[in-house]
């Protein structure tokens, strides 16, 4: 059996990529703060702006369950706080964004990368943005995690070099960050404007076709030479 565990996924990308990879053969775990009754899934509902139980819970589970022909984790999950500078932007908003964004991928990887040592194939996989690698006003908090988790791929892949480590960035997909975006106030969020743009323009990928794109990426044998990459760099 193969394993596939997916934060945030409940809903968007996340929910796309567990039906996708809930196929005879694979066990999927997806962890996300709301339960999804037609997620083909074993589903944890857990709030990952509380990271450490999450991790405690994935150290247990993968303890008492072994025996993968190969393991992969997906840090998908991410909190867009309200569009806006970061000096306007509640405290507790401002934690729970920088926690599920960035504590959690770290917290999970660690356990992840300690518990299946002795999987013969193991692959790590980062959710990343664009936003990670190009900075934009009213999104600080986003910006900075996305390039967190860039930075922390680069150092894990340096400790793990027998595992494949990607941060990817998938296009822009239209899920709910995307309509959160577009409904901001352009006073607060100067880039409004370019979002609903996207909208308009038809340039908005569907969470499907997304999950697809990224599960192939995810199949290439040589997943892992890379470990900043893009999708539409294919």
């Amino acid at each position: 059996m193969h394993l596939y565990i997916v934060t945030g996924s409940s809903r968007g990308l996340g929910a796309a990529l567990v039906r996708q990879l809930a196929v005879p053969g694979n066990a999927v775990v997806g962890i996300a703060r709301r339960l999804d009754p037609a997620l083909p899934a074993e589903q944890w509902t857990l709030d990952l702006a509380d990271p450490l139980p999450a991790a405690e819970r994935l150290q247990a589970w993968l303890r008492a369950n072994t025996g993968w022909a190969s393991a992969t984790l997906v840090n998908n999950a991410a909190l867009l706080g309200a569009p806006g500078p970061l000096a306007a932007s509640g405290l507790a908003e401002l934690s729970a964004a920088l926690r599920v964004g960035l504590e959690a991928p770290a917290l999970l990887s660690r356990v992840f990368l300690a518990e299946t040592a002795g999987v013969a194939r193991r692959r790590l996989l980062n959710i990343s943005s664009g936003l990670g690698r190009r900075a934009m006003a009213g999104s600080a908090a986003y910006c900075a995690v996305k390039a967190g988790l860039d930075h922390l791929s680069r150092a894990l892949a340096l400790e793990a070099p027998d595992v494949g480590i990607v941060s990817l960035a998938p296009g822009v997909i239209d899920t709910d960050m995307q309509l959160q975006l577009r409904g901001a106030d352009p006073a607060r969020f100067p880039e409004q404007a370019r979002f609903q743009g996207l909208k308009d323009g038809g340039q908005l990928q569907t969470a499907d076709a997304a999950a697809a794109d990224i599960l192939q990426f995810l199949a290439r044998p040589d997943f892992g030479k890379t470990t900043i990459a893009d999708i539409r760099d294919r």
